[in-house]
């Protein structure tokens, strides 16, 4: 009898232990996964399918133009995922310390915004290399006072974004330099430079001076004739992209990859071409568009809008060829014989419909039609934003004569969709030993047909931004530094 109730506690005892250990099997196999080290960010990245990038809208980094998202910074960025073989996805940020911060608590993957790496920065943020350098402006409006260093300013009449880097150089300038102990400034959050630009052309604007990157003002000084450069508050600076300094390297690793094969190729130097190449400044001719903006444009800029809507294209591209053929003059003439808004020949005004070339509600409409006709007869191979700068050449020079450059481009062995390699060979349909290997012959304007091209661009993409400026609003009164300061300290 004892011998059973001994052999019964024993089977009770194994029967026991055989279900904990399954128990504790189970146990372990249900929390072996979350115990498994989190794969590299890259890994994470290419499993979702998407790399998140912050930026901020501007000319610089990211906007619409020919109803196509660009911009240097978005440019980049869709060529780096295209590297990772993901999709991008742009977060876009008014305020640039919401931009910072993004990057430090993993919301983004990373931040394109033409970021300059500073000291400070550098302690928060694992930055990529350079790829591009610019220097720090202190901007004026001409005709007020030029101060030759910031100690000049006084007190109210400086105003910089809030968390820039301009603002980071003002407070290590104020404490290293016994001499600048009375500089007070203004920030303003959620703000841009082209703002803050807006705001120093105001003569009634408290604002005086500001700071901005030089690549910002070059791109805006079209619609800025008056302002100019006091002096550089700091010398060249490097431009980067930033990146979560506490997750793993391997997306550091991948972008410095990347930035070196694009630097060696020259996708990077062609870009800088594509977005800076046509922004020469003449100041004359700046201030005269600006007055033709303001005083012809009103009288066809309905006329533009209504051409553009029902051929789905920008207004503003079509003003900018009007402005390029006339200066918006309805009655203008050329040696040729070419004439009216759009400068139509009398053939084309024939082909289009067009009764009277100097009526500027049909020479728009005219030209517009025109254009969108070369527009869809390019090959399909030809995409934006170059599809666009061939049909402007073709409206300049002729069809014929832009194909012709495209053959030269293939007997070269390089891209003849590119923009870039067409505006090398449209200048040699001047030239026998060329033009003589293709259809169309001798070309007379194809070097005017670049230059044509060139400020058209130009022309639109002041533009876009003078439309943008229209809609700005002055930011609320500039608060004193040191009140500045305590908030950032706290």
């Amino acid at each position: 009898m004892r011998s059973q109730t001994m052999q019964a506690l024993v089977k009770l005892i194994q029967l026991a232990f055989d279900k904990l250990w399954a128990y504790g099997l189970l146990t372990v196999l249900l929390f072996v996964p979350a115990c498994q080290p989190e794969p590299p960010l890259l890994e994470r990245i290419k499993q979702s399918g998407e790399l998140v990038v912050a930026t901020q809208l501007g000319p610089t980094t990211y906007f619409t133009e020919l109803e196509k998202e660009t911009g240097f910074e978005y440019e980049l960025a869709k060529k780096f995922a295209n590297h990772l073989n993901v999709k991008v996805r742009l977060v876009t940020y008014e305020d640039l310390g919401s931009l910072l911060k993004a990057v430090e608590t993993g919301e983004v993957h990373l931040a394109a915004a033409g970021l300059t790496v500073t000291r400070d920065r550098s302690k928060r943020y694992r930055f990529t290399s350079p790829y591009q350098q610019i220097s720090q402006n202190l901007v004026y409006r001409k005709g007020t006072s030029r101060p030759k260093t910031v100690a000049n300013l006084d007190e109210g009449e400086l105003v910089v974004i809030a968390n820039s880097s301009h603002s980071e150089n003002l407070v290590q300038m104020k404490s290293s330099d016994k001499t600048l102990q009375h500089l007070t400034w203004s920030e303003r959050s959620n703000t841009s430079m082209l703002e803050l630009l807006n705001q120093v052309n105001d003569e009634n604007s408290p604002a005086k001076y500001t700071i901005v990157d030089s690549n910002v003002f070059a791109l805006h000084r079209d619609i800025f004739p008056e302002l100019r450069v006091a002096f550089d508050v700091k010398g060249s600076e490097p431009l980067a992209w930033a990146l979560n300094q506490q997750e793993d390297a391997s997306l550091y690793m991948a972008a410095e990859l990347f930035f070196n094969q694009i630097n060696e190729d020259g996708t990077l130097e062609e870009l800088r071409e594509r977005f800076y190449g046509h922004r020469d400044f003449d100041y004359v001719g700046a201030r005269t568009f600006i007055s033709h903006m303001d005083r012809r444009l009103p009288k066809y800029e309905n006329r533009f809008k209504a051409a553009a809507l029902e051929l789905d294209l920008d207004w503003r591209l079509l003003a900018a060829i009007g402005y390029q053929e006339s200066l918006w003059n309805p009655n203008a003439i050329s040696p040729t014989g070419v004439r009216g808004l759009m400068m139509l020949t009398l053939r084309t005004a024939r082909e289009m419909g067009v009764l009277n070339r100097r009526n500027a509600e049909q020479s728009i409409e005219g030209g517009a039609r025109y254009f969108k006709k070369l527009y869809d007869r390019l090959p399909e191979t030809v995409l934006e934003p170059h599809r666009t700068w061939f049909a402007l050449a073709a409206y300049n020079t002729g069809y014929g004569h832009v194909m012709d450059a495209r053959r030269l481009a293939i007997m070269d062995e390089v891209d003849s969709n590119d923009w870039f390699e067409i505006k090398k060979r449209l200048p040699l349909l001047k030239k026998r030993e060329y033009y003589s290997k293709v259809p169309h012959g001798y070309a007379r304007g194809g070097a005017q047909s670049v230059y044509y091209v060139k400020n058209i661009r130009r022309y639109y993409e002041s533009l876009v931004w003078a439309t943008e400026r229209e809609q700005q609003q002055y930011m609320p009164a500039p608060q004193n530094v040191v009140a500045m300061l305590d908030e950032m300290v706290h």
